[in-house]
């Protein structure tokens, strides 16, 4: 997505020696409303003829893009939480995932009625880095015994593992950015 790359060049900022690429200014920490509308459609335009009956995401920063890809589909967005609160129920489906962002392990929780049999599921965040976030959420899928029809990223990482791997397990992974390096003297594209 042409747009989104231009984003990321004009309002992107490359930290720890070119490891994290912080676009809190649009995606996951201030939400640039009308450009994630145009990234839900876009989600929605490459997966309208898979039949999605859901969106999953893992809470926070895929919140918004889940919502908006959600929208654009016109099916529910349901998000793994990272915490157990009180208001959970005790009917769970759990899974560890470590986060490259905090390099920390999260035991993520969605309750059973949210996430059924049958359903067909799109996976949405924000970055894919290392996958492992993605295949969390598709263990949770594969608990439900729903199918996963593929996943939407906004920003991958392709100098690192996760896409790769998690394309040659046969997942349909649609990124609309992938940066193939990124480091000191800038960011390049892969096309």
């Amino acid at each position: 997505m042409k747009a989104l790359e231009e984003k990321i060049l004009r309002e992107g900022k490359i930290l720890n020696g070119g490891s994290v690429l912080r676009v809190s200014s649009f995606l996951n920490h201030q939400i640039d409303c009308d450009f994630l509308t145009e990234i839900g459609a876009e989600i929605a335009r490459l997966f309208a003829e898979d039949h999605v009956t859901k969106i999953l995401t893992v809470e926070a920063s895929g919140i918004a893009l889940a919502v908006a890809a959600g929208a654009a589909l016109h099916v529910p967005a349901v998000f793994a939480k990272k915490h157990k609160t009180s208001n959970l129920s005790g009917a769970l489906y759990q899974t560890v995932v470590h986060s490259f962002t905090h390099n920390t392990d999260y035991t993520v929780t969605v309750e059973r009625e949210y996430l059924c049999p049958g359903d067909r599921v799109l996976i949405v965040d924000d970055f894919l880095a290392n996958g492992k976030a993605i295949e969390g959420l598709l263990d949770l899928i594969a608990q439900a015994g729903a199918e996963a029809v593929g996943a939407a990223i906004a920003i991958e990482k392709g100098f690192q593992e996760g896409g790769r791997t998690l394309r040659a397990r046969g997942l349909r992974v649609e990124s609309l950015a992938i940066i193939e390096r990124m480091d000191e003297s800038g960011i390049t594209f892969r096309h």
